[in-house]
């Protein structure tokens, strides 16, 4: 009982931190690129979105799984740590010179010459991707993602600021390079001085070996999922125009900041919360089963209502000349709110030390995502945006069914856990979109959308008594009381 009281407060302790540095630095971040839309043009992110799929792809290999893997370990030490160290760093300056000399082909590929130097400079950033990835792996390990929200925010602020100054002045496409460089550069600086780790002089091949076991899967599934997810930037930007893609991208972009912030630090700890009961599955299943409910519970409205919401939002913020990225945010909305139940049903997988299972199901859902796409794309770029929302109902079901056996969860028992969640959703959604028709200017409209969403979501989940809505005013209530004690500690 001690022990599960002690994990809870780890749990607690890691969630909160985590929430700090997604939602702090998130909500800087997106008061910055709202500042930057309206300085720059949709092409100059077109451009972007393609050199960042090249980047992320490469810092696939640059982590090469090990991240994870170092987390998962139970009793990884110096020499697991500094040997991934030292390999990731050659492994970047290898893809460091690739992308280099490909440079130029890629952007005749693209009919985009300004690609060409704007790669070889934000390819920079691969080499602070492989000392960050160790020191992120340290913080998890320990649980220390207080450090991580002090990183986040110092260097969210700096990038922030240079990036709006050089757009201010008309440097263009370059304040988002300069954006991109001085946030990575910043979050290796403070966290090198912040995270006590510093790698030694030692290698080991068969330590490495033993990690590579366990880590190629997850390059291999993190891989083809980035292809997949970036295959369709790529596709457009080839057979539209850079415009069209900032528009497709841009629309993606508003849902995936919010799951992001609320799935993300979620699973961010409770993926070593898993490997640590790795050896208790009934524990493992409790767990996950508490993570589907709650990120549903507050994704599902979050979603239905930026649904509902996209075009005065989008009017108010980013202005008219960003008003075709509306149909793109409204489709991606429905896409992603079922993310919660996709990444909580893999770290579980990933946590039982099961990366082979993780790594088939990669295989069948993106092959599957092809033929979707391979269909849809005769059909034009807002078809592919609808394929993305079949792919994630079908990838949803394919995740569960590894775990029907692992943890004894059943997709139907997962389905009836976020049920009542949606249709509050749903209800919820439909009562914000009768305001639209309302006679008040756009400002007015959306504060009122929000507010009226709100009250109508918290006092239907209170009237019907939803077990995790109830469950959060009840975690909140014992945070505030140790705070108050002062018995929460960051660590």
């Amino acid at each position: 009982m001690q022990n599960q009281q002690n994990v809870k407060k780890q749990v607690l302790s890691g969630l909160f931190w985590k929430f700090m540095e997604r939602g702090g630095t998130q909500g800087i971040q997106f008061i910055v690129q709202i500042i930057l839309a309206r300085l720059l043009l949709p092409e100059d992110y077109g451009i972007i979105a393609l050199i960042t799929i090249f980047i992320t792809l490469a810092n696939v290999f640059v982590q090469s799984g090990f991240n994870t893997a170092l987390i998962q370990k139970k009793n990884a030490n110096e020499t697991d740590f500094s040997s991934v160290f030292y390999l990731s760093l050659l492994v970047a300056g290898l893809l460091y010179t690739l992308l280099f000399f490909t440079a130029p082909f890629i952007a005749d590929f693209y009919e985009e010459p300004q690609l060409i130097p704007v790669l070889r400079v934000m390819a920079i950033t691969l080499f602070f991707g492989a000392i960050n990835s160790i020191q992120t792996a340290v913080i998890s390990r320990k649980m220390q993602f207080r450090k991580l929200f002090f990183s986040s925010l110092g260097s969210i602020g700096s990038s922030g600021t240079v990036g709006i100054i050089m757009a201010y002045m008309g440097f263009g496409i370059w304040a988002l390079v300069a954006q991109q460089l001085v946030y990575s550069f910043m979050t290796t600086v403070i966290l090198w001085f912040t995270v006590k780790w510093r790698p030694k002089l030692i290698f080991s091949f068969e330590r490495l070996r033993g990690l590579f076991s366990y880590g190629w899967k997850l390059l291999a599934s993190t891989l083809i999922g980035n292809l997949y997810m970036n295959l369709e930037s790529l596709i457009i930007g080839k057979l539209y125009n850079a415009e069209m893609l900032g528009f497709f991208n841009r629309g993606k972009q508003f849902p995936t900041l919010i799951v992001a912030n609320i799935d993300g630090p979620i699973q961010s700890v409770m993926l070593p919360t898993y490997s640590a009961q790795q050896d208790n599955k009934r524990r493992i299943k409790d767990m996950m089963r508490r993570s589907i409910v709650t990120s549903s519970f507050i994704t599902f409205p979050l979603m239905a209502g930026l649904a509902v919401v996209a075009e005065p939002i989008i009017e108010l913020l980013l202005t008219d000349k960003w008003l075709p990225s509306v149909p793109f945010l409204q489709i991606f909305c429905a896409a992603f709110a079922l993310h919660p139940i996709h990444t909580a049903n893999l770290q579980a997988i990933n946590a039982l030390g099961r990366s082979d299972i993780y790594l088939k199901l990669e295989i069948i859902k993106k092959a599957l995502g092809l033929a979707i796409l391979g269909v849809t794309i005769f059909y034009g770029v807002y078809a592919i945006a609808l394929g993305a929302v079949v792919s994630s109902i079908i990838s949803t079901i394919i995740n569960t069914y590894p775990n029907q056996k692992l943890l004894n969860y059943h997709y139907k028992e997962q389905l009836k856990d976020i049920i009542p969640s949606l249709i509050l959703s749903l209800i919820m959604g439909s009562v914000v979109y009768l305001i639209n028709f309302i006679d008040f200017n756009v400002a007015i409209t959306l504060i009122i959308q929000v507010i009226v969403g709100a009250l109508v979501y918290v006092g239907l989940a209170y009237l019907f008594k939803l077990e995790c809505f109830q469950y959060l005013v009840e975690t909140m209530k014992v945070f505030l009381k140790r705070k108050s004690a002062g018995k929460f500690r960051g660590e």
